[in-house]
């Protein structure tokens, strides 16, 4: 498991998605075509909305042989690899600034197909199309980093029960 970081939540920063964008595209021209595209996902990619600014990217490649073999250009251009990180089916990356000591990017990465990708698009899509979800996912949020402040990995682990209903309800309504 990861050192826990400090908790801090940060008001919605539109600059949040061309971040997105911009390593996304650094990621993409550093390993080919062992991942064919990115994702904004997490609570970065949803507007309105307080949340760590730690920008999560979800990448897709063929399959998980190809994104490990991108493994040494996600190295060479800072990510620390994490393997599947306690899920199976997922290649998980961080970011970190080396200036400051603060996350900036985690990457997860799944090969086409993997079922994480309906679910991490379902729950950011559902979110961005219901305020009234996305209000209560921040109230948990807040209550979580009240409750663990100091402790990362704990907040992460409190907000998993709702998370885990929500993604239900969001796969249900797009039919998935």
């Amino acid at each position: 498991m990861l050192a826990p970081y400090a908790v801090r939540l940060a008001p919605y920063d539109p600059a949040w998605a061309e971040q997105a964008e911009r390593e996304g595209a650094r990621i993409l021209a550093a390993v080919g075509p062992a991942i064919a595209s990115i994702q904004h996902i997490g609570s970065t990619s949803i507007p309105g909305i307080l949340a760590k600014p730690i920008i999560d990217l979800m990448g897709i490649g063929p399959d998980l042989e190809a994104i490990e073999s991108a493994r040494p250009a996600l190295e060479s251009i800072g990510y620390a690899w994490h393997g599947d990180y306690g899920l199976e089916g997922r290649r998980y990356c961080t970011l970190t600034d080396m200036t400051t000591g603060l996350r900036r990017f985690h990457l997860h990465c799944y090969a086409e197909g993997d079922h994480s990708i309906r679910r991490h698009l379902a729950f950011r899509d559902y979110l961005r199309g219901r305020s009234d979800q996305a209000r209560d996912y921040q109230r948990m949020k807040q209550a979580c980093a009240a409750r663990h402040p100091a402790d990362s990995n704990a907040y992460t682990a409190c907000k998993d029960r709702w998370i885990t209903r929500v993604e239900a309800a969001a796969l249900k309504s797009f039919g998935w």
